[in-house]
């Protein structure tokens, strides 16, 4: 029997590359035989990636995008397709919050300011319906395909603070849900739709959110470690193993579902 986990030579979409959790899977499947192709708006992030990427022996190059710009995205599909002829896995992972879209400590409901609420459910939802639409149309074409879309724990349950970021978030899962059935139904086993749900890492986007200057954890960062039982945030290159099993063939009957990463976080109840 083969090796259903055998990732060699698929090509890999990864929206959002240029962040902590991205480019530790960007690494981690280039390293395993895959070809990454990282988009992004951070180019010289992205091309530092690369570098490093293709000094430890892995295949990987970055393109500029918006994933708000089908134009941009199309492009980006257009020349991926002329030069490898394929796209094997789509990860949509970019996304973001921002602090208009939160609500303090000391604020209320009231405070929300409600265009970067909009701001924040485009980004993270519409800008992973764009990609996906772009990305599944080559799928269709060879007749198999995996995308894989980033959900969070604020999905599962609606957390303070985070009030656009855990809507968004929760679209997604349903997105990925709908997309599952739909692409099944109309295209064939061959296109499955999964999500992962990271639990808590550290990233440049909410370090500040759960850590101090001096490393330690805010009362934010302490709530997070204590309701997670494995008491402590999870590593970047966590998350790989479940990417590579959901884009693999030994995922292959695996479609509409949500894969949670968290430590034991969305489990523990007291």
């Amino acid at each position: 029997m083969k090796n259903l986990f055998d990732i060699k030579d698929y090509v890999v979409v990864i929206t959002g590359g240029t962040g902590v959790l991205g480019r530790a899977i960007a690494e981690y499947l280039s390293l395993n035989g895959a070809s990454v192709i990282i988009l992004g708006r951070k180019e010289e992030v992205g091309r530092e990636i690369v570098a490093d990427i293709e000094n430890a022996g892995g295949r990987c190059e970055f393109m500029k995008t918006d994933v708000m710009d089908r134009q941009a995205v199309q492009a980006n599909c257009d020349a991926i397709v002329a030069k490898y002829g394929r796209v094997d896995t789509l990860l949509n992972a970019a996304g973001g919050n921002m602090a208009g879209a939160t609500i303090g400590p000391d604020q209320n409901f009231f405070d929300l300011d409600t265009r970067q609420f909009q701001t924040v459910l485009e980004l993270n939802l519409t800008g992973t319906v764009i990609p996906t639409q772009v990305f599944l149309k080559p799928m269709v074409a060879q007749g198999k395909g995996s995308i894989i879309n980033f959900s969070s724990m604020a999905a599962f349950r609606p957390m303070t603070r985070v009030c656009g970021y855990a809507a968004a978030k929760a679209g997604i899962s349903n997105f990925t849900a709908f997309m599952a059935t739909e692409c099944a139904k109309k295209f064939g086993e061959g296109i499955r739709v999964n999500a992962i749900a990271p639990g808590f890492f550290i990233t440049e986007q909410n370090r500040s959110l759960l850590t101090n200057p001096d490393g330690s954890y805010t009362q934010r960062g302490q709530d997070v470690v204590r309701q997670t039982p494995f008491g402590r945030m999870g590593e970047p290159e966590e998350l790989c193993g479940t990417i590579h099993y959901l884009m693999s063939d030994a995922a292959k009957f695996v479609t509409g579902t949500v894969a949670v990463v968290d430590g034991g976080f969305n489990a523990f109840a007291m």
